[in-house]
Formats: C-alpha cells, structure tokens, sequence
C-alpha cells in the first residue's frame, strides 16, 4: 500500500522537505500554523488542511517539524491537533527537536489511541532541508522504521535508528553540543586569523581539508567572512536547542560547560536583537570581547 503523507509546519527545515516529498511523487497533505508559509507547497502540488486534525484525517503517515515541545504537544494533543482524528496503525514522524522525556508522552498518547511514533530530529541546516540530505536520528519501533524509511530517503542521507522513543531526541541534543561548541571554535580560530594578518579565504583553504575539517568550518565559516548572517539555522532556534540539552543534562546530573557558556553568549545576542541570524552569528559574542570584526580585508577592524 502506497502511504499518503501528511506534513505539518513548513518553516525554514519543513518547507523543504515537504517539498522533496512532492519531488518523490508521494501525495502530500500540508498544514501549517503560518498559512503564508503553505502557498509555495501549494503552487507544487500538495492539497490543503484547515488544521492538524485534518491532515491527520487525510493520511497514514503524518510528519511533524516544528519549532519547540510545546508547539509538537500543540499540534498533537491540542484541540483540532492530530490525536483527534488519527487513524488506527498510522504513524506519527515528529522531526522536531524537543524534550525526549515529552517525546515518549506523546509517544504513550499516540499508542493509547492505535498509533505509532517516531522521534526523528534532523540536521543539516536550511541548505540540507531543500537538498534532501539531512541526518536523522530515528527513536521508535524497528517494524516503524523499516515502514518510514522510503520517505525518509526523500528527505534525508544519513538516516540511523539510534533506539527506543526519545533516542533520536537524545542523539540530536548530542549532536547541538557539537555544532555549537564547534562553532565557537570556528569563531576563535578566525578572530586569531585575523588579528594575525592572514588571508582569511586562504586560511580556510589550509585547514579545512585536515584534521580541524568540520561540516560547521566548511559551510559557516565562509559566510562569517563575508558578513553573510542568513540563516541556515537562527540563533533562537539554536538557543531553544541548548535549553534542551542543559536541561537534559541537570536530570542527569553531567557538567557541560563548554555548552553553557555557548548558552550564555546566545543569550547576549538575543539581548541585542539578534535572534533571528544564523546560528554562525555566535561570533559576534567573540568579536564584541575582542573588540574587532572578522573581515575579508585581512586587516583587524574595530567595533
């Protein structure tokens, strides 16, 4: 049997994997809470829900990305949310980053009603959403895997079933500590680039084929050079992720220092508006310590 394929929140991940499902040939049924955001999927071809319960009603699998837990317990378990209208044996594929312990709630909730779920958090930024390779961290049943993995393949590269409901949650908040500690060490190998003279665009062809590669080096690093803060990934967005994991963290009693001063430094720029920026705008934390800007001149340039 062909599944149809419902998809709810089209935002800067959502949009473009709804829009590789359509790509795929699958049937699509959208909703998102921003009905602007619905016209470009509408133009390729998908069909149109009034709401989450709706999109529920229209398809056996229902894929979720959304921005926090409680906007995933909203659409889900909320009124006119997808429990409400779900069929028996559908499958709920949350790609959300949330709380794991909420994950498997959700997870209980769906079953009571004769659903499945999987928690599958992605990465790889705005850029792998629209090319269809993202990661994605899979928790859940085996049997639903195995069911998911063809859509999945239309959205994503690197797919791996890390365990059991909240697994994928877990593996993706290990995977935030790495993009943001990593990050940070992008922005401080470049502040020394700079205050030592060197060719900016050269020394990120010296490094970045070595032992200190990195996806966030190869793909952030030429945009902070260029002053390019478009986001692949925003800063709030970033920001809520950490909140995730320093919380996750005090449950389990763990230090992660390195991560709670990234934290801090998130929190100083969305003092200053900067919200909505790339999540590579972390180094505009480090300039203001340093008192210069990273530029393509080569040359240090007070702020």
């Amino acid at each position: 049997m062909k599944e149809s394929i419902g998809f709810i929140g089209l935002g800067i991940m959502g949009g473009g994997m709804a829009a590789n499902l359509l790509k795929a040939g699958y049937d699509v049924t959208v909703w998102n809470r921003t009905p602007g955001r619905i016209t470009p999927l509408a133009q390729a071809g998908a069909a149109v829900a009034d709401n989450a319960a709706a999109v529920a009603a229209s398809a056996t699998i229902i894929i979720i990305c959304v921005s926090d837990t409680p906007d995933v317990e909203e659409v889900i378990l909320g009124p006119q949310g997808v429990i409400e209208r779900i069929r028996a044996g559908s499958l709920v594929i949350d790609c959300s980053t949330i709380s794991p312990t909420s994950t498997r709630a959700i997870a209980d909730r769906l079953r009571a009603a004769g659903a499945h779920m999987l928690d599958a958090p992605v990465s790889g930024g705005s850029e792998g959403a629209a090319k269809g390779t993202l990661s994605i961290m899979i928790g859940g049943d085996k049997a639903q895997v195995a069911r998911a993995m063809p859509i999945l393949r239309a959205m994503g590269q690197t797919i791996t079933h890390v365990g059991s409901h909240g697994a994928g949650q877990m593996a993706k908040l290990v995977n935030q500590i790495l993009v943001v500690v990593t990050m940070q060490g992008v922005g401080e190998a470049l502040l020394l680039a700079q205050a030592g003279g060197l060719d900016l665009e050269q020394t990120l062809a010296a490094v970045g084929g070595g032992a200190a590669g990195s996806w966030m080096l190869n793909n952030r690093a030429p945009q902070v050079i260029r002053r390019d803060w478009r986001p692949g990934f925003t800063v709030d967005l970033q920001q809520k992720d950490l909140r995730l994991v320093l919380e996750t963290a005090d449950q389990l009693g763990i230090p992660l220092p390195s991560t709670a001063l990234v934290f801090q430094y998130y929190r100083a720029l969305q003092q200053q508006g900067l919200g909505g920026e790339g999540n590579h705008a972390l180094v505009k934390a480090l300039e203001r310590l340093a008192g210069m800007e990273i530029a393509l001149n080569g040359a240090s340039t007070a702020t």
